[in-house]
């Protein structure tokens, strides 16, 4: 078995330059790749292309790199809680794509599966058909949408073995499995790192044939980003 195993988060980050695409997991700030994020913050790499659902909130997540101004481009479904997203978007100092979420996923998808692009009905007769392949299929119209295409995608799953065998926990699996595999490399950080054979295989989500690089990471924050409670 090869081992993918990498020492640190600067280690899995060699090769990564301006003007890259980028894939990162998570669904707001859960199963969010932390490290990464924060290793990309500290290289000030510039002029980015960001695929992800959306971009955490200001002070968190890929908000870190929107405040350095390190994103020129964001690929996602949704603004969310980022104020400095919605900011930069309205004065047209960011580009932003906007996709049904579905649709993210499945190029996210088709991209891991090594199809070059899907038909989806969703966006037909709207803004997102504009300029874009439709066709009819038993008398209902789709959009063709094309595989994304990354250099990294940067992925956080619970628990991996150095070959790269994954396991993800709760919501926290949210668009991580579908971008593992997605992108040229794939690199994982994980809460816990484990020797081959210790994982059963029956709860293994993402096999290590999608992985590339893998290390441990540190000092997760976890944050919840909006907290809901109820009176006692």
């Amino acid at each position: 078995m090869i081992s993918k195993t990498v020492n640190n988060v600067a280690e899995a980050l060699e090769g990564v330059h301006d003007e890259m695409t980028f894939m990162l997991g998570g669904f707001g700030l859960s199963g969010i790749p932390e490290n990464a994020i924060s290793e990309l913050v500290r290289l000030n790499i510039k002029n980015l292309t960001c695929i992800s659902n959306n971009a955490g909130v200001d002070d968190f997540g890929l908000g870190l790199l929107l405040q350095k101004k390190q994103i020129d481009k964001m690929v996602s479904s949704y603004v969310g809680e980022n104020a400095e997203f919605e900011r930069q978007m309205l004065s047209e100092e960011l580009e932003v794509e906007l996709i049904p979420q579905g649709t993210l996923a499945a190029r996210c998808q088709a991209a891991q599966q090594g199809f070059p692009a899907i038909y989806t009905p969703a966006g037909y007769g709207t803004e997102v058909a504009l300029g874009k392949e439709t066709r009819e299929f038993d008398g209902k119209m789709y959009v063709l949408e094309e595989a994304f295409k990354a250099d990294f995608a940067f992925i956080k799953a619970w628990k991996g073995d150095r070959v790269g065998n994954l396991i993800f926990k709760g919501t926290a699996r949210n668009f991580n499995p579908v971008m593992c595999g997605a992108a040229k490399v794939t690199v994982v950080e994980v809460e816990e790192l484990v020797e081959p054979g210790e994982l059963d295989p029956n709860f293994i989500h993402i096999p290590g044939i999608f992985v590339q690089r893998i290390f441990e990471g540190k000092n997760y924050e976890k944050r919840i980003e909006k907290r809901t409670v109820r009176e006692r």
